[in-house]
Parts: C-alpha cells; sequence; structure tokens
C-alpha cells in the first residue's frame, strides 16, 4: 500500500511544534456556528478536528461532540479548551481511516473543514467510505470544500478540489440539502470554499 507524507502523524505534529497550522482560524468557524442554530443538537463528529475550536463550539450548543485527530498537539489543545470552557467532549487519537467499528451509524453529524484537503487525493474514495459508515442513516455531512482555487497538480496540502470532483465522489448513497457559496466565510476563503450538505440516504448501508 502506497504510503504517502501525510499518512504519518508527524508531518502535522511538526506544523504544529512549528506553529504553522495555516489553517486554523484562531476561533470557530463562523459558518458553522451560524448552521449549529439550525440544526437541532445531536451526536456530532469533527474528523481531522486540529485544535478543536469548533468542538467547543457545538458542545456549548447542546451537542454531543467526538473529535478525532492523530497530531498529538491537536488533542491535547482539545482538552485543554474543553476543561477551560466546562464542556464534555470525547477525544479520540487516532488515523482517521482507522477509527474502528464501534463508530459505525453513530451520528448525526460529521463536520468537514480542511480534512478532506488534508489527505493525499489518492485516499478520497476513502473517505467518502468512512464518513457514509460513521453517519446514521439520514445523517448530515456538512462540509466546507477547500480549496476550489487549486489543483492537484499545485500540490498540497492542502489539495485542491473542485465541487464537481466533491459531488462526483458524494453520489450513491447520498443527496445534496444544501450548496451556496456562505456570506459568513472568513475573508481569506470567500470564494474560496462552498458549502454543501450531503445526506447520508436512508437506504443506504
Amino acid at each position: 500500500m502506497t504510503s504517502f507524507p501525510e499518512d504519518q502523524f508527524q508531518f502535522w505534529e511538526e506544523r504544529y511544534l512549528e506553529d504553522a497550522a495555516g489553517w486554523d482560524l484562531g476561533g470557530h468557524t463562523p459558518v458553522f456556528d451560524s448552521i449549529a442554530d439550525e440544526l437541532n443538537p445531536g451526536k456530532l463528529c469533527i474528523i481531522g478536528c486540529g485544535r478543536g475550536h469548533d468542538v467547543i463550539m457545538f458542545a456549548k450548543k447542546g451537542f454531543k461532540v467526538t473529535a478525532v485527530d492523530f497530531a498529538p498537539s491537536a488533542i491535547h489543545s482539545v482538552k485543554n479548551l474543553a476543561a477551560e470552557s466546562n464542556v464534555i467532549v470525547q477525544t479520540v487519537y487516532s488515523d482517521i481511516f482507522q477509527l474502528d467499528g464501534g463508530f459505525t451509524n453513530e451520528f448525526d453529524y460529521i463536520i468537514e473543514q480542511t480534512c478532506f484537503c488534508a489527505i493525499n487525493p489518492a485516499n478520497r474514495n476513502k473517505y467518502e467510505t468512512l464518513v457514509k459508515r460513521l453517519l446514521i442513516p439520514g445523517g448530515l455531512l456538512i462540509g466546507l470544500w477547500f480549496p476550489l482555487d487549486k489543483t492537484l497538480q499545485d500540490g498540497g496540502p492542502p489539495w485542491g478540489t473542485t465541487i464537481n470532483e466533491v459531488k462526483t465522489l458524494f453520489n450513491l448513497g447520498w443527496s445534496i440539502e444544501k450548496e451556496e457559496f456562505p456570506k459568513l466565510s472568513i475573508r481569506s476563503r470567500k470564494g474560496r470554499e462552498k458549502l454543501v450538505i450531503f445526506r447520508k440516504t436512508k437506504l443506504t448501508g
């Protein structure tokens, strides 16, 4: 099996230690903060959760949050923020592709932000299979798909994508609930990310 640098936790841990986590907004994501108010609180998973700003935001709004990352510094940050904010979250230190079967059909919601673009493009089919397994039938994959202004030939991570690629990947067993360029995207990402919310169809296994 081919291995890529971004498959190894050391690749990401070094970026945290070098303070080179350019994907970190330094706070929660305004788009997700707004969406959270429109959802019924339930079980929610953030894969590739980073330092955990969105984890804490969703937890404060009553969601039962599971945060997954395989950079030790990221998980340490989530735990510290949770303690400081007096909220309970479940942290899982793991490669997302190594999550055990105990999480099958577990979550009402999965949040995607800068995880899809962080994994090697060769693993994108595995990503689709993973989130389909994690979600309950009828569950939502709420994604800010990014960066739309890069091609795969530009290299990565972050690896570029297109909305056509995303829709093709999340085709069988999925329906689109919402699609828009969010007004609340931060300035540096306006036009470079698009909100597409997919629902796992109830007939999907």
